[in-house]
């Protein structure tokens, strides 16, 4: 039987395959077991590799080295094509105050942990791992370690240090979150339900959705008139997509002609609408609909290269054929586009004319539902090389004697969340099916927390007992709480923050999956995943960067 030993203790291809997927497996088990409602989920993968390391069960060091980078950077990578769509949006639309909350727990959570190197004495590395491991931030830590990598002379055993105080603050860094939620609960009395009832009533009504009105031209002043040259057509978000002149309904385009008696078919913002017809005329209640004809409507996602990037009004085949687009789906909010908007891929669009117009825009489009679970191999491979490249890339600041980089938790983070906002690039389509970013983000994760288990599981016990693995435990419970204690109570005696929101930001603020689960449940609603998904592009960002210059900085200083 040497044969089966040799595959857990000597190094060969077989046995890297072997132990990563065993400690994988093995750290997701037990993630998946709940304690009080309460599970590790990927953390466990780091525990398992902790437990295969202090068995002297490991890997050949350069390749552990290569399996914990590769992992890294597809990690980081999918984190950012999935925040990026979302992230410059995010900061736009009424989630500001929530971006500054969840960045004030970022920088309190910095600011704690540099009084603790100050006034503590606790090492650079050591705090660095706290601060990953307290806010529950694996991609912080995985930025702490490649810093700590870029720092000449730095003896080898620091480079573990980070990973063994990150396992110890990890614990208590979900239990955190949850235990102040449950405060904040007590506190103000709070019913989660019904807070989380009116959060949602506030946000319906504040997105328009679209609605149809039947509008029948009687203002004198626009008989003869192209749509286009109709006031507030063009910039009220209004669209007309049939006219009914006499007994004939036909597709409206900007430049169709109308006049006094007929019925436009408008779509919009009740709101709008409403502005729309003052102009025009009144409401009819003859529906066009509902008027026999030739006209049908279709829904068409945009699968084809060559029709990313561009606006409506570039499109070809919608002029031409007389087909009328009046409204776009993308992330599952709907809208009425301006002539301006431009297509990505995803896109899903009503358009409404004959069928076998419609059938021409839909080649134009492409509405080929098989492309979205196709992932782009090469815009994927060209976008890690990109973003390794900026990562790579040194920074000099004035009297800094050594250059800044990014580093491979960074700057593929960054390159993902650019090119995911842009889309297209010549033939290149940055698009990444959910499932394709699940896979890739997952084998990720578990690749690099698998790694960072076995180098570091020599020496975690003999750190957490005989070392000072309890003061370390005390200073992650100092970075896990005063920022989000102090957060909280801020935002809801000073701001009158909704409680189901302010978990979602609490969540979000330690990018803490299982703590957003468990807010989810405490309210009964999706109100905690609304906020949690508007901070937290930004806090990935920061906690990322943070880690970076919280090494940096401190090295500087104690250089």
């Amino acid at each position: 039987m040497q044969w089966i030993s040799d595959l857990f203790f000597v190094h060969s291809a077989a046995q890297t395959v072997v132990i990563l997927c065993i400690v994988g497996a093995l750290g997701l088990a037990i993630g998946s077991i709940r304690v009080l409602g309460v599970s590790l989920g990927i953390g466990g993968v780091l525990f398992a590799g902790l437990l295969f390391g202090h068995f002297n069960i490991s890997l050949q060091e350069h390749v552990m080295d290569f399996v914990r980078e590769f992992g890294l950077i597809l990690f980081v990578y999918t984190i950012g094509m999935q925040v990026g769509p979302g992230f410059f949006g995010s900061l736009r639309r009424h989630g500001m105050q929530l971006n500054l909350l969840a960045l004030s727990i970022v920088l309190l959570g910095l600011l704690v942990a540099v009084v603790i190197h100050r006034a503590g004495g606790v090492p650079v590395p050591v705090v660095a791992g706290l601060f990953a491991g307290a806010t529950t931030n694996t991609p912080a830590l995985a930025a702490a370690q490649q810093a700590l990598k870029d720092v000449v002379g730095l003896p080898p055993e620091a480079i573990t240090q980070p990973a063994l105080a990150y396992a110890i603050a990890y614990p208590f860094g979900i239990l955190g979150i949850i235990f102040t939620m449950l405060l904040i609960r007590w506190v103000f009395r709070v019913d989660p339900h019904e807070e989380a009832k009116q959060f949602l009533q506030q946000q319906v009504a504040s997105i328009p959705r679209p609605v149809t009105m039947n509008i029948e031209v009687q203002n004198p002043n626009l008989e003869g008139l192209p749509l286009e040259r109709v006031p507030l057509y063009a910039e009220s978000g209004v669209v007309v997509s049939r006219i009914l002149h006499g007994n004939e309904v036909v597709v409206a385009q900007p430049d169709s002609v109308i006049h006094v008696g007929d019925v436009l078919l408008a779509v919009g913002p009740r709101e709008k609408l409403e502005e729309f017809k003052l102009v025009v005329g009144k409401e009819t209640s003859t529906d066009i609909r509902r008027i026999p004809s030739a006209i049908t409507t279709k829904r068409i996602i945009v699968t084809k290269k060559s029709a990313v990037g561009k606006s409506l009004e570039e499109l070809e085949t919608p002029r031409i054929y007389d087909v009328a687009i009046t409204r776009v789906s993308r992330s599952d909010i709907e809208f009425t586009p301006t002539p301006d908007f431009k297509l990505q891929f995803g896109d899903t669009v009503l358009a409404v004319g004959e069928s076998s117009a419609i059938q021409k825009v839909a080649q134009e489009l492409g509405d080929s539902p098989k492309q979205l679970n196709h992932p782009q191999m090469i815009p994927i491979l060209l976008g890690i090389v990109l973003g390794v490249i900026l990562g790579a890339y040194p920074v000099f600041f004035p009297g800094v004697p050594a250059p800044v980089r990014l580093g491979l938790a960074g700057g593929p983070l960054i390159v993902a969340i650019l090119l995911s906002r842009l889309g297209r690039l010549g033939p290149l389509v940055w698009y990444m099916p959910i499932s394709a970013n699940f896979m890739m983000r997952e084998i990720g994760i578990v690749l690099f927390l698998a790694c960072v288990g076995l180098r570091a599981g020599g020496q975690f016990m003999s750190t957490l007992l005989h070392g000072d693995g309890v003061k370390w435990m005390a200073y992650g419970v100092a970075i896990t709480l005063i920022p989000i204690v102090t957060v909280s109570l801020v935002a809801r005696l000073h701001l009158k923050q909704n409680f189901a929101s302010m978990c979602g930001v609490l969540a979000g603020s330690m990018t803490d999956p299982p703590a957003l689960a468990f807010a989810g449940q405490v309210t009964g609603s999706e109100v905690p995943y609304i906020s949690y998904a508007t901070v937290y592009p930004l806090t990935m960002l920061m906690r990322v960067l943070g880690a970076q210059a919280l090494v940096i900085v401190l090295m500087r200083l104690t250089g």
